[in-house]
């Protein structure tokens, strides 16, 4: 693998995301506490994944512009902007998501996950939806 393979490789990684935060809510709304768990952590590490190898790509690939001039350009961006946004604002929310879960303040967790589940769903799916865009256009 090179580092021209990394953009695929975070593309799969963010759909694999969504797809454990869809399990891990589809099961938290079944009541299945043991399955959740197993889910959100599996989203958990697709995502510390996911950071590990988008910072090593934009270290040695720098940043990639948006070469196209057309009608796509502000639809990109205005799928880019929020992304980058909630991308960085969610991470200490998820850390305190996590505390929460580990503790036991389920109370919490529960409230707490309410609004970032939406944003972690977003990111990830936006982020496929970037790389689309900016790779397969």
């Amino acid at each position: 693998m090179s580092i021209s393979d990394l953009p695929t490789l975070n593309a799969c990684l963010n759909s694999a995301c969504a797809l454990l935060l869809l399990g891990g809510y589809i099961s938290a709304r079944r009541g299945n506490r043991r399955v959740h768990k197993r889910f959100m952590i599996a989203a958990l590490a697709t995502s510390i994944m996911f950071l590990a190898s988008y910072v090593i790509y934009h270290a040695n690939a720098g940043s990639v512009p948006y070469t196209k001039k057309d009608w796509t350009r502000p639809l990109y961006f205005a799928v880019l902007v929020p992304h980058v946004i909630l991308a960085a604002v969610q991470v200490p929310f998820i850390i305190a998501l996590v505390w929460h879960a580990w503790h036991e303040s389920f109370d919490r967790h529960k409230r707490l996950a309410h609004w970032i589940w939406p944003v972690w769903m977003f990111v990830s799916v936006s982020g496929v939806v970037v790389y689309l865009m900016l790779y397969k256009l």
